[in-house]
């Protein structure tokens, strides 16, 4: 029967034997999630999928992990491998909903002058931040390996986890933002409102599947800053069932989503319009969505 052995003299990484059908539960839905999200991703040549693929990749490898850890829980292998793959999923997974928004206001008519911030950077500023608060997160990690640099590791990783929410809000503030905009734009009796509501882009319906998968995404950086804040015999790191409802789930929810409320024909036809009269377009979340989205090239 296995049981939580110390890592060195009284310290234990965990405080609970890691669930091995608890794990294959979510190996098994992050795995399907990983197949549906990449198949999407070569069949329409929607390359911005690709941080969201290895998000799902990252979690099948943590709870891969937290199998691996239930006969070692003296191991620190396992644990570190869990700890960084479910660390690093989330801002996969938020790169490409960044890149959603980016792609969303150059496809629609006149939609980057209705941007709270310049395209160009909207990605880019973004995913910055989103990394830097990963960095943050992962140094306390590392630290928090150490009973000496413990408590200083639990305040960096805090730190960072506020960091990352911080982000998303802003980012959810940027997409109310371009809505509001966008909403008043379309809403005139101008040309270009009536440019903006024959698009064929359901623009609203994505925005709110932008404002879902933010809140949900959200609600998980909620519950992993509270379990730091309540220290390492908190409720949360004491009850395994917290990470499995509060991390796993509302992951694997967020992939749901974004899965059912956009598929990349959606921007299709804004993307041949942006393609014909802007020329080619090569960044990743510029790239074509489909076949039919190739530039047309006058001869």
């Amino acid at each position: 029967m296995s049981q939580i052995l110390p890592y060195k003299d009284d310290y234990y990484l965990w405080n609970y034997v890691p669930s091995i059908p608890g794990s294959v539960v979510f190996i098994v839905l992050f795995g399907i999630a990983m197949v549906a999200t990449g198949w999407r991703c070569f069949r329409y040549r929607a390359w911005f999928h690709i941080p969201l693929v290895l998000g799902c990749e990252a979690e099948v490898i943590g709870y891969i992990a937290y199998i691996l850890a239930h006969n070692n829980t003296n191991k620190l292998s396992p644990y570190l491998m869990q700890s960084v793959c479910l660390l690093v999923a989330p801002p996969l997974i938020s790169a490409t909903l960044y890149m959603m928004l980016a792609r969303l206001t150059r496809a629609l008519p006149s939609g980057e002058e209705c941007s709270l911030v310049r395209t160009k950077w909207l990605t880019k500023g973004f995913i910055l931040l989103d990394v830097e608060a990963f960095v943050i997160v992962a140094a306390g990690g590392g630290m928090m390996i150490s009973p000496k640099r413990k408590a200083m590791g639990q305040i960096v990783i805090i730190s960072g986890l506020i960091m990352q929410i911080v982000c998303f809000v802003s980012f959810v503030i940027a997409c109310a933002i371009f809505h509001v905009r966008y909403a008043r734009l379309s809403g005139g009796g101008s040309d270009r409102a009536r440019r903006a509501n024959d698009s064929g882009i359901p623009w609203r319906k994505l925005l709110y599947m932008l404002y879902a998968t933010s809140f949900i995404i959200s609600v998980r950086s909620v519950y992993r800053t509270a379990e730091f804040i309540q220290g390492h015999e908190g409720y949360n790191l004491t009850h395994q069932w917290t990470l499995f409802v509060f991390d796993a789930a509302l992951m694997f929810l967020s992939v749901v989503v974004f899965y059912v409320m956009y598929h990349p024909k959606d921007m299709s036809k804004g993307y041949q319009d942006v393609c014909v009269e802007g020329g080619t377009v090569n960044s990743m979340e510029m790239a074509p969505t489909t076949i039919e989205e190739v530039p047309l090239r006058h001869k």
